[in-house]
């Protein structure tokens, strides 16, 4: 590794640009940037994680899509707080977001269902995510099945797929150095903006 120091001059006032800025160089380093690892908690505060992609940014937050239905998604409609962690090992950083989450609107959804590959689409329809399966066959059976369905015609977007909006109110970011003497500055929301504080390692 190699000791790249962060220093408070570095860092844009707006914890959302210097989001932007590293994934831009991620981009360059990374073979998928987008994927992150998100953390939710069911009702009782029991806690589980995978990784999603990330699908975009802006003011408002960050957002990533799933079924509705699944583990996550039941989770999030339990207690709709999450976390989100991304790592780019090739350049010694990380991100964490944590704040609470909102589903997107239907039209958002929409939009996005409808940039997707058709298999990715069909398969949207196909997976009861998270339920047992017999085996994979009756998975690809439901995807034959809808495929002819849905032959010569637009594969619309399932009641249960649809986006997050994950609106944060702490921003991370670390940087490695050597000793473990890392560096990290935490970005907190503010009645008038984002603070910024130098955590220890």
């Amino acid at each position: 590794m190699v000791d790249h120091p962060l220093r408070a001059e570095d860092l844009d006032p707006d914890p959302i640009i210097q989001f932007g800025s590293w994934f831009a160089l991620a981009k360059e380093a990374v073979r998928q940037p987008d994927a992150v690892a998100l953390a939710t908690a069911d009702g009782l505060g029991v806690p589980s994680v995978r990784m999603v992609l990330l699908k975009g940014w802006d003011e408002r937050g960050f957002v990533f899509f799933t079924n509705y239905e699944s583990r996550k998604g039941g989770e999030l409609a339990a207690n709709p707080h999450a976390a989100i962690a991304a790592y780019w090992e090739p350049l010694d950083r990380q991100v964490r977001v944590e704040g609470p989450i909102t589903p997107v609107s239907d039209e958002e959804s929409d939009r996005y269902f409808a940039s997707r590959p058709r298999p990715s689409q069909l398969a949207a329809h196909a997976s009861r995510q998270s339920e047992v399966l017999a085996d994979r066959a009756e998975l690809d059976a439901a995807v034959r099945e809808l495929d002819a369905r849905y032959a010569g015609r637009a594969v619309p977007r399932p009641d249960h797929w649809g986006g997050f909006l994950l609106t944060p109110n702490v921003i991370e970011f670390w940087q490695h150095r050597e000793n473990r003497l890392h560096d990290r500055f935490a970005y907190r929301r503010t009645s008038d903006g984002w603070s910024i504080d130098r955590l220890a390692p």
